[in-house]
């Protein structure tokens, strides 16, 4: 398909609305959120232009504007407990699933942290080439980390870690290649993708509310009933509130669902005064990392599906924030800062560190565009690396109550995945079909877990990431309709009508 022309000059990229500031009562509520526009969508932020200032300069983007340090903080303090579970999480997984002793597990959750903060600041600021400077998270967690668990068992942790610098090196030698591809990912590619994803991290966010199925009380009333209340506080805040307090709807609902939460005798504040006060990251916890091509296969091959959900993660997010991107720079800008800090962080015991799109559904619901406030949740994560105090409060949110949290937000990711699909002309029979034919292989996966269960590892790996799968399936069912079809179709029409390319 071909490029979209660029927008005209005229067309605005910038808003003159601070998207920190308060809103006044008489804006509507358009004002509030960010419309969607980016290179693909061939869209505009606003229908009025950018007043310049004084100088005669257009104002800085919403999404490069710095504001008051204590507001940007206030933010940041807000995708952090909302993000905070995903470390903690996945660092008590491995400690159950390895049997890690206690000593073991601090240093590795304080690396978590630390690592996620790094990750967090270099994608939202930007060094060199590494970071597509949008507000982004990084974290841990997810198929990365079952990989690393499997690989830490057949083979040993040490071996594990050497995967991950391993992958880590593997990314950066086949992203020159990958960057060529990226033309094959229109917006009805992304748009298909991203609903995949919002839908599978939905389903992460409710499985924190009921369990898992087959575990001890899975789908306990309790648990969906302080899931539901914590959605029903946010709804309410966002209803009731304006301005800056709408804006923290989304923290104001997780607070209030912890309350509830120690009001009913499902917090434990116990452990709130052991241990000491600082953490340090431990450097190779497991000992000297070994390096094991075969080993670390499996873990490769997943990094090219994570490269594909990247490019789909660094889309949205600009559109999320109205921002108009260039694919071919910022989505290997995203994927070296992926690679870089995962390579740093297996010489810390740490899986493969992810730029995450958890955070876009809140840039969406608060309608805060800065990547300030993603860079001073990476600051802020970095401290409670090292404060022990700050990560065990923090471990005391209970999961029904982040999972309620999560739902909201991972659910606007799916709208959005919607909201650019709509714009990729449905009415045509054939995009249709190419968008229909990728939900369903994509979701397979995502909705019947254990569907490929009798399939080789190998081929698990790539068929078990429902992001994965789907993104190829758009992909190359767009390439065959919209490049090759058209082409042999041609070819045929010459052949049966050598009239017709004798006339031209």
């Amino acid at each position: 398909m071909s490029r979209p022309r660029r927008s005209p000059p005229a067309a605005p990229e910038r808003v003159t609305a601070p998207d920190l500031a308060p809103a006044s009562p008489s804006r509507t509520e358009s004002e509030h959120m960010p419309a969607a526009t980016s290179r693909a969508a061939g869209g505009d932020l606003s229908p009025e232009a950018p007043s310049r200032t004084e100088s005669g300069e257009l104002p800085p983007h919403p999404v490069d504007e710095s504001r008051p340090l204590g507001r940007i903080a206030l933010f940041g303090v807000q995708h952090v407990l909302v993000m905070a579970a995903t470390p903690i999480s996945a660092i008590f997984l491995m400690s159950a699933t390895l049997r890690l002793n206690a000593g073991l597990t601090v240093d590795l959750l304080s690396a978590a942290f630390v690592l996620s903060g790094v990750g967090s600041l270099i994608q939202s600021v930007g060094i060199w080439k590494f970071g597509p400077r949008l507000p982004f998270v990084m974290l841990p967690g997810g198929a990365p980390l079952l990989l690393f668990l499997s690989i830490a068992d057949q083979h040993g942790l040490r071996v594990a870690a050497g995967a991950v610098v391993l992958t880590s090196l593997f990314t950066f030698a086949v992203l020159p290649f990958f960057a060529r591809l990226l033309k094959f990912f229109p917006p009805l590619v992304i748009g298909t993708m991203i609903v995949i994803v919002g839908v599978n991290l939905v389903k992460v966010g409710a499985l924190l509310v009921t369990g898992r199925p087959g575990e001890r009380g899975f789908a306990a009333p309790g648990h969906l009933a302080l899931g539901m209340a914590t959605i029903g506080f946010t709804v309410v805040f966002h209803l009731l509130f304006r301005g800056v307090l709408r804006q923290l709807s989304v923290m104001l609902g997780l607070i209030a669902g912890t309350v509830l939460a120690l009001c009913l005798g499902d917090v434990s504040l116990s452990h709130l005064g052991q241990g000491g006060w600082v953490d340090v990251p431990r450097l190779v916890p497991f000992g000297s990392p070994q390096f094991d091509v075969l080993a670390a296969l499996p873990l490769m091959l997943y990094s090219l599906a994570s490269m594909a959900e990247a490019t789909g993660q660094t889309v949205i997010n600009a559109e999320a924030v109205g921002k108009e991107i260039d694919q071919r720079l910022a989505v290997p800008k995203t994927v070296r800062g992926d690679a870089l800090v995962s390579a740093v962080g297996g010489l810390f015991g740490m899986p493969l560190m992810v730029t995450s799109g958890e955070n876009i559904g809140i840039v969406r619901v608060t309608g805060v565009r800065s990547r300030f406030v993603t860079a001073a949740a990476g600051v802020l994560l970095i401290v409670i690396g090292f404060l022990a105090p700050v990560t065990r409060a923090i471990s005391v949110v209970p999961a029904p109550v982040v999972g309620g949290t999560s739902m909201v937000v991972f659910a606007v990711i799916a709208v959005l995945g919607v909201h650019m699909l709509a714009r990729c002309d449905l009415d045509r029979h054939t995009n249709t079909f190419i968008c229909a034919v990728a939900l369903a292989l994509g979701l397979l996966p995502i909705l019947v877990p254990d569907v490929y269960q009798g399939l080789p590892s190998t081929a698990r790996i790539l068929l078990e990431s429902g992001v994965a799968v789907g993104a190829f399936v758009a992909a190359v069912l767009n390439v065959l309709f919209h490049h090759v079809g058209p082409a042999i179709a041609a070819r045929l029409s010459v052949r049966l009508n050598p009239r017709t390319e004798g006339s031209r």
